[in-house]
Formats: C-alpha cells, sequence, structure tokens
C-alpha cells in the first residue's frame, strides 16, 4: 500500500458543527491515522488548493458536503476537478440531499461517490469505516 495514504490528510468541507464533530468522533472510534483538515465554508475549500500549490500535502480523499455558506458545495467540487493537478484527488461528496438534480450534477462534475449522511451515530461510524476502508485499503491511487 502507498504510505502517503496513512500519512496524508482528509479534507472535510462541512460547515454544521455538529456533523464536524460526528466525522471526527466516528474517524477516532474507528482509529483512523490521517489527519483531519476541516473547511467550514466553501471558500475556505477553495483555499486549500493555494496551499496545496505553495507545498502544503494534498489530501487522499475530500468529504464534501453540497450546502455550503459562501461557495456552493458543487462550486468547489467543479473548481477542483477543473484543476489540472488535483483533479485527481477523490471526492466523496457527504451530505443530507437525496435530491436527484444534486446526485445527477455531482457525479456528472465528477464526484467519486455520492453519500448521504445518516442521522445515528452508529450509521455515521459504519460510514466512516467504509470510507476509510476504501480510500484507505481498497481504492489504487493515481501516483
Amino acid at each position: 500500500m502507498d504510505k502517503r495514504f496513512k500519512t496524508n490528510p482528509i479534507l472535510l468541507v462541512e460547515d454544521n458543527p455538529v456533523d464536524v464533530d460526528l466525522t471526527l468522533r466516528a474517524f477516532k472510534k474507528r482509529n483512523l491515522t490521517n489527519p483531519i483538515l476541516i473547511a467550514r465554508d466553501g471558500a475556505i475549500a477553495l483555499e486549500f488548493i493555494e496551499k496545496w500549490e505553495a507545498g502544503e500535502e494534498a489530501p487522499v480523499v475530500i468529504l464534501l458536503d453540497l450546502k455550503l455558506p459562501k461557495v456552493d458545495g458543487l462550486e468547489v467540487l467543479e473548481a477542483l476537478k477543473r484543476h489540472p493537478k488535483y483533479k485527481t484527488i477523490p471526492v466523496v461528496v457527504l451530505t443530507t440531499s437525496s435530491d436527484n438534480k444534486d446526485i445527477e450534477k455531482a457525479y456528472h462534475l465528477g464526484a467519486n461517490s455520492y453519500i448521504i449522511k445518516p442521522v445515528n451515530f452508529d450509521k455515521f461510524v459504519e460510514v466512516a469505516s467504509q470510507i476509510e476502508l476504501y480510500w484507505n485499503v481498497l481504492n489504487e491511487p493515481l501516483v
């Protein structure tokens, strides 16, 4: 397995403090070793591209909410997937929206996965486990 997947961060783009806390607790319960970076709105998420250009480690995966302040999650997804260097970073949409239009648009823009947020902690831990297993163990990255 590529060593960077154990050390590169995961970027969580989420404005809801309860969902941020749930996600962090779920990953902690799974003993996830990757650092978790948090962007609390879409504009901050886009600022990470500049940080990566300046030499900060790019994330192994981005967990992206759609309903964000300042810049919508779909706009963030579009900007990431247009970027020549960072378009290959896997983006998992993790949102409450089950709207078919959102799902279709997210996949059209290049989302790698679309997950509707579970409402209870045990389900959230299960989702965290599946994300960890897939992106850190099963997925073969473009190196």
